[in-house]
């Protein structure tokens, strides 16, 4: 009879298997797939900002002294697309980045459509993203509680739990 080989974690136990390690990142395609889409249309209501394709009219832009939406646009995409990228890139990067800039990404759209409103009103579009940034918030805090999120910094001589040591995959020091 042939004997199978038992995945061995860092510590020496066997308990961990493939399927286990498969989930060790909770909900990474999702945060994948809608951070980018939300990027992306931060990318895409960006670049309409700035060719004039499909904006509100420019004297909405007058109670704050601006003449074009190139102010907007560049708000638009530091405070969406930027953030939204990033944690759709850290996530695919399975960093223990990801839950946190995915919460920073949410809570920066949702301050995104929350300076929006006095200007341009209410729109649909608005509760649809707005729905997003607090879905996605809902991922990012779930994601934290499973264990994705970054560990702290022990103080030098304190005990650790050989996390730390492992470094990029070494084995611990002795």
């Amino acid at each position: 009879m042939r004997r199978r080989a038992i995945p061995i974690c860092a510590d020496g136990d066997p308990r961990v298997t493939a399927a286990a390690i498969r989930t060790s990142y909770p909900f990474r395609r999702t945060i994948v797939v809608v951070e980018s889409l939300v990027g992306l249309g931060g990318l895409a209501g960006s670049i309409q900002l700035l060719a004039g394709v499909a904006t509100p009219p420019v004297s909405v832009l007058s109670p704050l002294g601006l003449s074009s939406w190139a102010l907007p646009a560049g708000w638009l995409f530091l405070s969406v697309a930027v953030p939204s990228g990033l944690a759709a890139w850290l996530a695919w990067r399975r960093s223990v980045w990801a839950p946190p800039a995915v919460l920073l990404a949410s809570a920066l759209l949702a301050t995104e459509l929350l300076v929006q409103i006095p200007f341009l009103g209410f729109s649909v579009l608005q509760l649809i993203f707005g729905a997003v940034a607090i879905g996605m918030a809902v991922v990012g805090l779930l994601a934290r509680r499973t264990g994705w999120w970054p560990r702290r910094r022990a103080a030098a001589g304190a005990p650790t739990d050989g996390i730390a040591e492992l470094g990029a995959g070494a084995p611990p020091s002795r």
